[in-house]
């Protein structure tokens, strides 16, 4: 078990309030931060550039402070997810609307599943995670993870490179995940500007590993159409290619075909 983070996840009980000594924190912590490099950041998927406000919610547990930000740049809107403890240590990860209304949409089967749990027995803990989830993203992945230690259940929320290997997370009470859904919910809804509904109505990103390489299949689209991105990534080399929507079954006819002429061969 991560001891470290289960450390930082030893919290329970949520408040939530927002009161001007949190406005008062967290903008002297923004201004501290104003200027960010991409790994600062929590996510290479936005990148450096002027970064706007659009709306922001709090949930303080305990000592910590959780700050949900809807924000917006050249690559278009974003939601940073920041936790913030007493002593002004901060975790934090970045998501596209796409990712964050997926995320969301998870976050409800993992309250279901947490619900139905027996009561924690804190002399017969369960070890390793009781359900876990993995969001593929270009090339980045976002773990969820339910876990339980001695102090009470928590998700921990983990975002990771294919290249560099950096990783960010965060950690949610089990007890403040349906809270902290319906506030992630509202903002998505009244955000969005298409990316959320489009990503829930798409096929899923898919993720294969064959030996010591990975693939990413994902679905994307631009003013031409849709397309796959297929990437295959080994430590920090990336290769992509490109397969228009309309080539899609050719291209799956081609690889029908060699899988069928090998057998055969064998």
């Amino acid at each position: 078990m991560d001891r470290d983070s289960d450390r930082q996840a030893d919290r329970v009980g949520w408040i939530h309030t927002r009161t001007g000594k949190d406005k008062e924190d967290k903008d002297s912590w923004v201004k501290q931060n104003i200027i960010m490099s991409c790994s600062d950041s929590g996510s290479d998927d936005v990148p450096v550039g002027a970064q706007g406000d659009l709306a922001s919610r709090t949930l303080v547990l305990e000592s910590k402070r959780f700050y949900l930000d809807v924000k917006e740049n050249q690559r278009g809107r974003f939601i940073k997810i920041a936790e913030i403890s007493a002593d002004g240590r901060k975790n934090q990860i970045l998501m596209t609307f796409s990712t964050a209304a997926l995320f969301s949409q998870n976050l409800i089967q993992f309250i279901d599943f947490y619900h139905d749990l027996d009561k924690l027995d804190p002399d017969n803990l369960r070890q390793g995670e009781l359900k876990s989830e993995v969001m593929y993203k270009d090339d980045k992945k976002y773990h969820m993870d339910l876990k339980e230690n001695a102090r009470g259940r928590f998700l921990k929320v983990s975002e990771t490179f294919t290249r560099g290997y950096s990783r960010f997370q965060v950690f949610i009470p089990a007890d403040g995940m349906a809270e902290f859904q319906h506030n992630l919910g509202e903002l998505i809804d009244e955000y969005d500007n298409g990316d959320a509904e489009e990503a829930l109505s798409a096929p899923q990103n898919k993720h294969v590993r064959i030996e010591n390489k990975n693939f990413y299949f994902d679905i994307k689209r631009n003013q031409q159409g849709r397309y796959m991105s297929i990437s295959e990534v080994k430590g920090n080399f990336r290769n992509s290619i490109l397969v228009p929507e309309s080539g899609w079954e050719s291209f799956r006819d081609v690889l029908d075909d060699y899988v069928k002429q090998v057998k055969e061969g064998d």
